[in-house]
């Protein structure tokens, strides 16, 4: 790119970084504040609640760089033509496909970094968070026991704590196993604490016994003990196979899906709308980007108010993304509605070229003729004047 062309890209730029970070902050402050139950109510740690709210930043990234780089390139814009810097390049000659250039350019790398998180990291992210989700409500002690109360489960384990402590601790601890007919444990103990190791979850028991009655028999034996660890993996049923929906399966998944997947067979429509939403995603930034420059990339004084660019420009963005709703909620009802999904950016991307490249060209036409009209005008008086002294 020519130096103009940097400078144009740098304004641009710097635009489309602030209102990425500033949106994606604000919104994910928002989601954040929504888990915080997993500190307050569910016990879990702050990397557990940063990794789950962290993992839903690839899905706002994809929602709000196209919105991002829409107001970056009003604003650019905008900036140029207040500064009157627009008129001047104009009247030097850049031709609109040079100013369109840096705009261009910064389309295409979000549409590119678009591409890749919607085809490849949602979907793991998506998936990681379904996972991690599914360990959080199984953890026995932070979702299923309650203070105070006597907890009993089908598997035949009975408990019960008294309170808890500030630093997640387990105080006077009551656990009762009669998964084995005819065999009781009781587990008593002034406090307990979860620790995970080595990936399973562990119940470390401290100051108290274990009252063991055998089967066919009235004695139990009492062990005491200062320390001891019980596997929490038994307090809770087998887990069953996990079904990912569409949008937590990888691309590849969705291209080469298995036909014998009762799940598959079910919702069929909804795989076939997320493979082609997926790789029809990249080209709204560039949809978006273009609308904004064909609205408002024409030169104009500071007299003229460019209020209705803006807004037409806004209606623009709302009903293509509208557009696009709708066509992907068709593809899942009808495979005929797939070529919907990739027409309407497409369609936008085309027209908006066209206004930008052929309004500019009737611009050039009319300031052509008004400059000869008006040369002509000013020849008119001295002609007559030299008829009238001849």
């Amino acid at each position: 790119m020519k130096q103009i062309e940097r400078y144009i890209f740098r304004i641009a730029l710097g635009a489309f970084l602030s209102c990425l970070i500033g949106l994606t902050g604000v919104i994910w402050v928002t989601q954040a504040l929504r888990e915080l139950d997993l500190i307050t109510a569910k016990g879990q740690t702050l990397l557990i609640f940063f990794l789950i709210t962290g993992l839903s930043l690839p899905t706002l990234i994809t929602v709000i760089a196209p919105v991002a780089l829409f107001i970056a390139v009003v604003y650019a814009l905008n900036k140029l033509n207040g500064d009157s810097e627009l008129i001047v390049m104009s009247a030097a000659g850049m031709s609109p496909r040079h100013l369109m250039r840096p705009f261009l350019t910064l389309g295409l790398i979000v549409s590119a970094a678009i591409g890749f998180l919607t085809i490849q990291v949602m979907p793991s992210s998506f998936q990681e968070l379904r996972d991690v989700l599914t360990r959080v409500r199984g953890d026995f002690i932070a979702n299923v026991v309650k203070e105070g109360q006597f907890t009993t489960l089908d598997s035949g384990i009975t408990f019960h704590f008294r309170e808890r402590s500030p630093n997640g601790a387990l105080l006077g601890i009551f656990m009762q196993d009669r998964r084995e007919a005819g065999r009781t444990v009781v587990y008593l103990a002034e406090r307990g604490q979860a620790v995970d190791l080595d990936g399973q979850t562990y119940l470390v028991l401290e100051k108290g016994s274990i009252h063991r009655q055998q089967p066919n028999s009235r004695d139990s034996s009492i062990i005491t003990f200062q320390r001891y660890a019980v596997d929490l993996a038994a307090f809770t049923p087998p887990d069953a196979d996990t079904i990912y929906k569409p949008r937590e399966r990888s691309t590849v998944q969705l291209l080469f899906p298995d036909a014998n997947e009762t799940y598959y067979k079910l919702t069929k429509g909804r795989f076939r709308a997320e493979l082609h939403d997926r790789l029809s995603s990249w080209l709204y930034p560039l949809a978006l980007g273009l609308i904004a420059f064909a609205a408002l990339g024409d030169p104009r004084t500071t007299r003229q108010g460019r209020g209705l660019a803006v807004a037409g420009a806004i209606a623009a963005v709302v009903g293509l993304r509208i557009a696009g709703f709708a066509a992907a909620s068709a593809a899942v009802r009808s495979q005929g509605a797939v070529a919907a999904v990739y027409a309407v950016p497409l369609v936008a991307i085309a027209l908006s070229l066209l206004v930008a490249t052929q309004g500019n060209r009737v611009r050039a036409f009319n300031a052509a003729l008004a400059a000869r009209l008006r040369r002509l005008s000013e020849a008119l008086p001295a002609r007559a004047t030299r008829v009238r002294a001849g």
